[in-house]
């Protein structure tokens, strides 16, 4: 088994807080593929309940040999991810467990496959990609360390995207408090001016919003901003 020592000081260097995801995960694939003797194309499949795409890639061979397999809804780096398995294609060109997608990629160029499940906590995120224009690329020291990549990889993967998760709940947050707090000076607005109740101001900006198919936050900037109540007989 080769030392892995300096795949795991470049993993644990990638820096993922106020990243996007995809170029967290763009970094981890390009360290993926330099620990990964034969492979000339690295990627990572994630899936998403029954949908499945590429979150990362390097090497356009990988991509497109993806995308064959989402296209048909199979494929050895789907089912990797599906069934918590691997598989290794050594010939694409004799490949019968998936043929559609076997004769479509050896005519792209592609030789040999390995794919591999990205497992944490008893499930798997989806499956590591390589590919090789060499038919036989992927024998059992290739299979040996992409079994210790992937579990590296997996756990990179897991933060990166729990990051990016959390980053996106507090932007939602952000902006559901931003809008509650214009929703409230239109009530004021409406509550000084009409000499009404709060409850009485939220049913007319309410009542704004059904009648003008714009939405309640909208109605309420309006109003903030301009002064008038969009919908309000003049």
């Amino acid at each position: 088994m080769p030392d892995l020592s300096d795949l795991h000081r470049a993993l644990s260097a990638v820096l993922i807080a106020d990243r996007p995801l995809g170029d967290v995960l763009t970094e981890v694939v390009g360290i993926a593929r330099q620990a990964l003797p034969g492979a000339e194309a690295v990627s990572t499949t994630l899936l998403r309940g029954d949908k499945a795409f590429t979150a990362a890639y390097d090497g356009r061979m990988a991509v497109d040999a993806d995308e064959m397999q989402y296209e048909r809804g199979h494929g050895p780096c789907m089912d990797a991810g599906r069934a918590g398995e691997v598989f290794v294609v050594e010939d694409m060109s004799t490949e019968d467990r998936w043929p559609d997608y076997a004769r479509a990629a050896a005519a792209a160029g592609v030789g040999s496959s390995m794919s591999l499940p990205l497992p944490v906590q008893g499930r798997s995120l989806g499956g590591l990609n390589c590919y090789s224009s060499r038919p036989r690329a992927f024998g059992e020291e290739e299979l040996a360390v992409g079994q210790e990549v992937a579990v590296l990889v997996a756990v990179a993967v897991a933060n990166a995207d729990a990051h990016a998760r959390s980053t996106e709940d507090a932007e939602n947050m952000r902006r559901a408090m931003a809008s509650r707090a214009v929703i409230e000076q239109a009530k004021g607005v409406l509550v000084e001016r009409h000499r009404i109740t709060p409850e009485q101001a939220f049913t007319l900006l309410t009542h704004a919003s059904q009648n003008t198919n714009v939405k309640l936050r909208e109605v309420a900037e309006e109003l903030v901003t301009t002064g008038v109540l969009r919908g309000a007989v003049r």
